[in-house]
């Protein structure tokens, strides 16, 4: 019975200690990879840094939509998938 005990508790003990380490381990190298900005703006709130996200894909969109235009311009389709007449 003790035996069983005391590997359920070195067991244990050591799952403990491997997921506080690998949380640490993480948490550094996602530190280490982050941007500048976002690692320097630690104070900042979460709704900020939901807006930059938002701004940052409202930016992506409106470029998709010039690239697109300026490629069914130079295609000369319309759009609609036939030709202009």
């Amino acid at each position: 019975m003790f035996k069983r005990a005391f590997w359920l508790t070195t067991g244990a003990g050591f799952g403990f200690g491997m997921s506080l380490w690998v949380q640490r381990t993480v948490k550094r190298t996602a530190a280490r990879y982050a941007p500048q900005r976002v690692t320097n703006g630690v104070t900042r709130t979460v709704k900020g840094i939901t807006g930059d996200v938002r701004a940052a894909v409202q930016e992506g969109r409106d470029a998709m939509r010039e690239r697109e235009a300026a490629l069914r311009g130079a295609n000369g389709s319309n759009g609609a998938g036939t030709p202009p007449e």
